[in-house]
């Protein structure tokens, strides 16, 4: 009986550690619940008195805060990991778009098409976010530090090795594959990780984490365009591939949190599984714990469910997917356009450095404007009618390829810009719920990595076909008009209908209960008239 009851102790000492992973009690009155049942278990452990079972309860005691909640700091080393992950998206988000400085020069080099040429930052924004789901894997197993650490030396790899690259085929390979998926594995833990770090003021860390790829379009173009002048192409690279090693350092200090551990008693070794777990390992084949396993990977990292049942979640993919076949085709393309019609280098440059400024004015205070309740629930409109701005400032290059009409186009695309991104992962989290957020997200970002794959070299099918540039922002224009058109309709018509259904919802409740009062009613008074007619008898 007393080893029964040592047994039963702990378990319940196991089971009190795995409700606080859960319920990450804040509250004085669930610390002085905790502190009853440790007094509790310990209570249980003198009266046992016996050594095996309080090594198992030290055991216990002992691994729980290895896995346990923990709480977040909101400061402290978490805003070294706040720098860190604005340097991690300020090197790998805004790269892509800094290839176009190189363009020329690669067209040159390997006598290649401008199709055949796009297919490079194509290739690297699409393994970019196509490397999703393998980045969550790996988070899992390495954790975000060993990942961006990974990420880091994978990016700078592929680019060192792009400058010994001796056709276009191998360069898709180093600058399009191995970088973009190295900056896959770099940019989502750091953003993963600073969620981690900040909680109370997660608003205002995510929006100052996203000014790091209004940094990275500032400062790379200019440094992409001094390397370009002294060591031409293939020494940039070379040079670039050392810039991005710095991810490792960034890496490096993101340590994950680490709850208070208890000295006691080392830990023993687990035992062997109860008989049930047995029992039931011994009856699943191997091949059905695999494809179990499979398929419990896939419904965590890639949410089909949501695209199949949840309408709004379904338009909003649709509608971003849409919208990324020609959002990012104007960065990759506008340097090339400016120079093509005798502007210089250095000018075109400060074109990306001049969108890259207003996106650091502006995101800060558009993430605090838009955290206001007035526009909860009205995030979609907002974005919506950003994402039309945006497209339709595309038409201003066809006006001219002078500076200053230039100017005046970065200027407005960086205003609708730092909108659509403060606001595209904040709609898609009201739309599907928190705990569906992640799968969510990663089967966005595979759709949004075809329609990136494939939009530059379509542009560049474009130019090769009329020689003009500015039939590709013309086309750019409208597609994302045309996606933020199909956004706000189809919002629109889903409130619209969801306002009507619960407006006939509740005048249904309203029926019902009206015909439940009336029979309520009729029956009492029919009780009331029996009772009558009995004491009348009497």
């Amino acid at each position: 009986m007393t080893q029964r009851n040592g047994i039963r102790g702990t378990s319940d000492r196991c089971l009190h550690s795995e409700a606080s992973e859960d319920l990450e009690p804040a509250g004085a009155d669930m610390e002085k619940v905790q502190e009853a049942n440790d007094g509790m278990d310990k209570v249980q452990e003198a009266n046992d008195g016996e050594s095996e079972e309080g090594a198992q309860g030290n055991e216990c005691r002992d691994s729980a805060p290895v896995t346990g909640a923990v709480t977040a700091p909101d400061g402290g080393w978490g805003w070294v990991v706040l720098a860190a992950t604005i340097i991690v998206l300020a090197l790998t988000l805004a790269f892509p778009s800094c290839v176009g400085i190189f363009y020329t020069d690669l067209q040159n080099e390997f006598h290649a098409s401008n199709s055949e040429t796009s297919w490079v930052p194509s290739i690297m924004t699409s393994v970019l976010h196509a490397g999703g789901p393998f980045c969550s894997v790996l988070v899992e197993k390495l954790g975000c530090r060993a990942t961006v650490m990974l990420g880091g030396v994978l990016s700078g790899l592929g680019m060192a090795a792009s400058s010994f690259t001796q056709s276009i085929t191998q360069l898709y390979i180093t600058a399009g594959v191995i970088t973009g998926l190295g900056f896959c594995f770099s940019f989502q833990p750091a953003v993963t990780i600073l969620g981690h770090y900040f909680v109370r003021r997660r608003a205002f860390a995510n929006a100052m984490s996203s000014t790091g790829t209004a940094l990275g379009l500032c400062f790379l173009p200019f440094l992409g365009d001094y390397l370009h002048t002294e060591l031409g192409w293939r020494g940039s690279f070379l040079v670039l591939g050392a810039v991005l090693l710095n991810c490792c350092v960034c890496g490096a200090v993101m340590r994950p949190l680490q709850p208070n551990k208890h000295r006691g008693q080392p830990l023993m070794n687990h035992g062997p599984p109860p008989p049930e777990e047995e029992s039931v390992r011994m009856e699943k084949g191997r091949m059905r714990r695999i494809w179990s396993s499979l398929g419990a990977s896939l419904s965590k990292h890639m949410a089909f469910d949501q695209l199949c049942y949840n309408t709004r979640y379904c338009v909003y993919a649709i509608g971003i997917t849409w919208m990324m076949l020609g959002f990012v085709v104007p960065l990759i393309y506008l340097v090339p356009y400016a120079t093509a019609n005798d502007m210089e280098q250095s000018r075109a440059a400060l074109l990306l450095a001049v969108l890259g400024m207003v996106n650091i004015v502006v995101r800060p205070p558009f993430g605090i404007l838009f955290s206001m309740s007035w526009f909860k629930g009205r995030h979609i409109y907002v974005f919506s009618a950003a994402l039309l701005v945006n497209g339709l400032s595309n038409s201003i290059c066809c006006i001219g390829p002078s500076f200053s009409v230039l100017l005046a186009y970065v200027v407005v695309y960086g205003l609708s810009m730092s909108v659509v991104g403060s606001l595209m992962f904040t709609v898609l989290m009201e739309i599907v719920e928190m705990s569906r957020f992640p799968s969510a997200l990663g089967l966005l970002a595979i759709m949004e990595s075809v329609t990136l794959l494939i939009g530059p070299p379509l542009a560049g099918v474009l130019i090769d076909r009329t020689g003009q540039y500015f039939h590709v922002f013309f086309a750019c224009s409208a597609v994302v008009a045309s996606s933020a058109v199909f956004l706000m309709v189809s919002f629109c018509w889903l409130d619209k209908r969801d306002s009507e259904f619960s407006k006939q919802e509740r005048l249904w409740t309203y029926k019902v209960f009206t015909r439940q009062r009336r029979y309520e009613v009729s029956h009492f008074n029919q009780a009331k008239l029996h009772q009558s007619i009995n004491v009348f008898v009497v």
